[in-house]
C-alpha cells in the first residue's frame, strides 16, 4: 500500500506543539511514519521569512532554500552594524529557521514553502501569514492517482471537503493531529482513523542534548 503524508506545518505547530507542551523531533517523526505506515513520500507545507529575497513564483513550487540562506546571511553580514539588538535577533531567527528547513530536506521531507506576507489590520496591528491550505489541497488532488493511503497531519476543518473526496475515490485517509485542537468535523470524519499526537510523546518528543 503506497502511503503519502501531507503536513500542515502551521496547524502542527499551533495546534500541536503549543498545546502539547513539548517539541516534536522531526527526525523521529519521519522515522515513526516510515516504520508505522511504510510511507513513500512526506510533504511539509509551511511559511518562511524571505526579507526582500526575490522569489520567482512562476518557476518555483517552493522558495529555494539554499539561495535564501545565502541572502539572509549576507544581509546580516552587510547590515549587522546598523541593526539594533532586537532587529539582529529577529534576523538571526529567520536564518535559523531556514537552516532548520534545510535539515528537514536532509532528513527526507519534501518541502513546499511560501513567503510570509505582512498584513496591516484596521486596528493598527500587524498580522503575518503564509496560508498553504490551497497548496496542500492541490498536492493531495494532484497525487491522487499515485497513492493508496493518505496521512494528513492537520486538524484544520477546511480540509474536510478534499479528505471526503479522497475517501470517495477508494483511498484510505488517516488524520494525525492534536485532539482538542482538531475540528470536530475532522474527528467525526476520520473516526477510528484519527490519531492523537498526545499518545506519541515517548516516541516523538525532542530531547535536548
Amino acid at each position: 500500500m503506497k502511503t503519502y503524508v501531507y503536513i500542515d506545518a502551521s496547524n502542527l505547530f499551533y495546534g500541536g506543539e503549543k498545546s502539547l507542551g513539548w517539541k516534536i523531533d522531526y527526525k523521529k517523526l519521519l522515522l515513526y511514519l516510515r516504520k508505522k505506515y511504510d510511507v513513500t513520500r512526506v510533504y511539509y507545507f509551511g511559511g518562511v521569512e524571505t526579507n526582500n529575497f526575490h522569489n520567482d513564483y512562476l518557476h518555483y513550487e517552493t522558495v529555494p532554500l539554499q539561495d535564501l540562506e545565502r541572502h539572509l546571511a549576507d544581509n546580516i553580514k552587510r547590515q549587522g552594524k546598523n541593526l539594533n539588538e532586537a532587529e539582529l535577533l529577529i534576523a538571526g531567527k529567520h536564518l535559523q529557521r531556514v537552516r532548520f528547513y534545510l535539515l528537514l530536506e536532509q532528513f527526507g521531507y519534501h518541502l513546499v514553502l511560501k513567503p510570509v506576507k505582512t498584513y496591516h489590520q484596521d486596528d493598527g496591528s500587524v498580522k503575518r501569514k503564509a496560508n498553504c491550505d490551497v497548496d496542500m489541497t492541490f498536492a493531495m488532488m494532484r497525487d491522487l492517482p499515485d497513492y493508496d493511503r493518505v496521512l494528513v497531519l492537520s486538524g484544520d476543518g477546511d480540509f474536510l471537503a478534499v479528505l471526503k473526496h479522497i475517501q470517495q475515490q477508494g483511498k484510505e485517509v488517516i488524520v494525525l493531529a492534536r485532539g482538542p485542537r482538531t475540528a470536530r468535523e475532522i474527528k467525526q470524519f476520520a473516526g477510528s482513523n484519527f490519531r492523537d499526537f498526545v499518545r506519541l510523546e515517548h516516541e516523538l518528543k525532542f530531547e535536548h542534548k
